[in-house]
């Protein structure tokens, strides 16, 4: 308990939240903007901690190792920091034209935050699931937040009922490892019991199955996808926004430090499931999102063969061959994730920059003609779909070349060539919305309007994926940054 201090980035955040609750009691609707103000600051004070943390490089424990603060884990925590604060700069005003830009809003968001922060820092199952549900009820509670919208409250309901399977699913894992391990909880002495062999397999195996049916789901990836196109389309955009960032960061980290840190020793089972959730997740998501209109929903699909990238990151390298070697899997992993949860920041950001009071710009004949309303918005929708898609020199070629790198090096040249086939297949659609903003005739000539804030936040997000893609030295920075932080983490 003496390092107690290593929590202090949550314990602000969860004050910060309970302040913004009390706020919301005083306030008045010209006070709008001190709530907005003070959680931007919270997340500010919770990145100063965490930084300090991460220059350290140090590795501590606390609360009797269930709580751990790590290299791998503070950078996860940093990003997922910047995913919130961009998304309150960018659905501010949609909020306000909904009429939901109240202090539950912001407080829901800073306590899902906090339970992603828990889930990255566990060491234990019971403490990384206290930090998955209240991540997740705070995230039900954000789509249902327009109580007059049919769509939202039916997505709500989807959300919250699926969820709540998954959750169960993910319980009786844990119950049956525990059970497996003679009362392991600790996911180090989970690992050391399994590799002494003094376990019941079969039981351990059937809990392995329902832990990777949890995980899957929080992925969002094939069979455990139900939900994510219709949730993605019937939230608000704000709250699409805040469900596809942040949390696919703490998703990744959670399967590392369930599967990766602590269960090693069947790599050869859980991998095997990865790359057969990762194949259907390619095939599933390209495939429906070229049938897709709405914009939302056509992100969603591809946010689906995106997390199938992530999943074969973990197959990218052969254990056996060298610990370092598979932990580097695991970092181009971490980067692949971090890089996906900027960019569907900044796509998302666009569609809330288009939408005004009345109208959610959610639709892909909303892009027609943008060139032509506003250059500077297509321009920056074109850079976006590039690094979706994977084109060079943009940076989401990277995130997807250092995935397949590993897994030609591995042995794994079946799954590098459908991942590839399947990037082809999937640049149609992401060419398709270039094709709308420039060669098709806008519907209405009206300019499109957003606060001077979004307009710098939204250009500095899309202009830092260019910078990644033209700068080779500033992406290799960022990518050999997720190796070490991984390295230093769990190459002990």
């Amino acid at each position: 308990m003496s390092n107690f201090f290593i929590a202090y980035p949550e314990i602000l955040l969860a004050l910060v939240a309970t302040a913004v609750l009390l706020l919301e009691l005083c306030r008045k609707d010209a006070q709008r903007s001190v709530i907005h103000a003070v959680s931007l600051l919270g997340l500010a004070g919770a990145g100063i901690l965490t930084a300090n943390q991460l220059h350290s490089g140090l590795m501590l424990e606390t609360f009797n190792e269930m709580f751990v603060s790590d290299p791998m884990g503070n950078l996860a925590k940093m990003f997922a920091y910047i995913c919130v604060a961009a998304t309150f700069v960018y659905g501010q005003r949609y909020a306000a034209d909904r009429g939901f830009l109240h202090g539950e809003y912001y407080s829901l968001s800073l306590f899902a935050l906090v339970g992603q922060m828990i889930m990255i820092s566990s060491h234990h199952l019971v403490a990384l699931y206290m930090g998955l549900e209240l991540q997740a009820l705070s995230l039900y509670a954000m789509a249902a937040l327009r109580r007059d919208h049919v769509r939202s409250i039916e997505a709500a309901m989807k959300y919250f009922i699926l969820g709540a399977i998954a959750s169960g699913f993910m319980l009786f894992g844990i119950s049956m490892i525990y059970g497996a391990t003679g009362g392991a909880l600790d996911i180090q002495q989970i690992a050391g019991t399994i590799a002494s062999g003094k376990v019941q397999n079969q039981v351990l195996v059937f809990g392995l199955v329902f832990l990777v049916a949890g995980v899957a789901f929080k992925l969002g990836v094939v069979p455990f996808h139900m939900w994510v196109p219709d949730v993605y389309q019937g939230s608000p955009t704000a709250v699409t926004l805040m469900i596809s960032a942040a949390p696919k960061i703490a998703a990744f980290i959670m399967v590392v430090r369930i599967f990766v840190e602590g269960l090693p020793s069947l790599v050869v089972d859980w991998s095997s499931m990865f790359a057969s959730m990762a194949v259907v997740s390619f095939a599933l998501g390209n495939l429906s999102a070229i049938r897709q209109k709405n914009f939302k929903r056509m992100l969603a699909y591809s946010g689906i063969s995106h997390m199938g990238f992530v999943l074969l990151g973990f197959l990218a390298t052969k254990p056996s061959l060298d610990e370092f070697a598979w932990l580097s899997g695991v970092g181009a992993g971490f980067y692949y994730v971090i890089i996906y949860a900027i960019t569907t920041l900044a796509g998302f950001g666009v569609i809330l920059a288009m939408s005004a009071q009345g109208f959610e710009a959610d639709q892909l004949d909303d892009l027609k003609g943008l060139n032509h309303r506003n250059p500077w918005l297509a321009f920056l929708v074109l850079i976006i779909m590039f690094s979706l898609a994977g084109i060079p020199p943009l940076v989401g070629f990277l995130a997807k070349f250092v995935i397949i790198q590993g897994l030609v090096l591995a042995g794994h040249n079946m799954l590098a060539v459908i991942a590839v086939l399947f990037s082809l297949i999937g640049a149609f659609y992401y060419l398709r919305v270039v094709k709308l903003m420039y060669f098709d005739k806008p519907e209405t000539d009206s300019k499109i309007e957003f606060s001077l804030s979004h307009h710098w936040v939204l250009s500095l997000n899309v202009l830092f994926l260019l910078a990644l893609g033209f700068m080779p030295w500033l992406a290799s920075g960022l990518l050999n940054m997720a190796f070490n932080t991984v390295l230093k983490s769990l190459g002990q």
